[in-house]
């Protein structure tokens, strides 16, 4: 995808999203008492805010994430110094994920600083220049605060489906006349929060492409190093065997993880189960697969881009 069209597309979907939603809200507070919706939206709002402040202390206890020290690990410390100073970034804290597959994340809060985290799967699934372009992806993230922006549009359907879902409680005890009507307006909010979510979902989306571009402008061959590197995470991840409890724990993580888990046997069915000779191969195989019209529905319900269709993106930044 184009630079510029990909910033385009970006804007707009920020654009759309707020739009709307303060389009809806001034249309409903015309309608109605305003007092009790306004108080709902301040302790929604405060409540999010609340959570994304504390949330890396919360990723860290559930994941068992812990800060890597230079002694343990200098080359990687390096390697995070040196493309953060290509991103024009302080260079945030390395952690380490205990999670078996290979997979890496920023995240951070204005209280607890700016964080990039390698799972041990990663480190020991890729070769080292690839987790080198992993990294450069990550930065990506913080480089472009989208941390800050996704926290920012999700708190707007959260708010929606929260006045809904209170608007569907207050019709007990009414007449049925008015219960009908207050009733009907909830599930309207509760509608409209679904879909600004698949917007919030397409911006997800536009941003992975954003960080994989800033990962090949700061490291040097990224293109081949990320492809090769997205290959193995997808390949890896799909012939690992989870639990249904490990996948629940996944699921509050994959919006950060640089590819989603869930969608790895799918994004990579082509791939033979034969051992694959050479990392390019890999990337070949999976980009030989043709995409269905239900890959792109799978998509439109995703955090992330087909991995075929980011494979693609990455090959023209060669």
């Amino acid at each position: 995808m184009d630079l510029w069209k990909l910033r385009l597309s970006m804007a707009g979907t920020l654009a759309i999203i707020i739009g709307l939603s303060t389009l809806f809200f001034t249309v409903i507070l015309s309608l109605v008492s305003s007092f009790s919706l306004i108080t709902l939206g301040i302790l929604v709002v405060a409540f999010n805010i609340f959570q994304w402040l504390i949330s890396p202390y919360i990723v860290d206890a559930l994941y068992h994430v812990r800060e890597i020290s230079e002694h343990e690990n200098l080359r990687l410390h390096q390697t995070v110094e040196n493309l953060s100073r290509k991103s024009g970034i302080e260079k945030p804290r390395l952690m380490l994920a205990q999670i078996p597959i290979p997979n890496a994340f920023a995240y951070g809060s204005p209280i607890a600083g700016s964080r990039v985290a390698v799972t041990s799967g990663l480190l020991d699934e890729l070769e080292y220049e690839e987790v080198e372009a992993v990294i450069g992806h990550e930065l990506g993230h913080l480089k472009h605060r989208d941390v800050q922006i996704m926290m920012f549009v999700s708190i707007l359907p959260a708010l929606l489906y929260y006045i809904g879902f209170s608007l569907m409680l207050s019709m007990y005890g009414r007449r049925r006349e008015e219960g009908s009507g207050t009733a009907l307006l909830g599930i309207g909010f509760m509608v409209f929060s679904w879909i600004l979510n698949m917007f919030i979902l397409y911006l997800s989306r536009l941003r992975e492409y954003y960080a994989d571009r800033h990962s090949v402008s700061i490291v040097e061959d990224g293109s081949r190093k990320l492809s090769e590197g997205l290959a193995k995470i997808v390949n890896t991840t799909k012939n690992m065997r989870r639990t249904k409890k490990t996948k629940q724990h996944f699921n509050a993580l994959k919006a950060l993880f640089i590819a989603d888990p869930d969608r790895s046997e799918t994004d990579s069915i082509t791939i033979s189960h034969a051992a694959i000779p050479g990392d390019q191969k890999l990337v070949q195989n999976i980009l030989s697969r043709k995409i269905t019209t239900m890959d792109r529905i799978i998509e439109v319900f995703s955090t992330h881009p087909n991995t075929v269709k980011r494979l693609n993106a990455l090959q023209k930044l060669r």
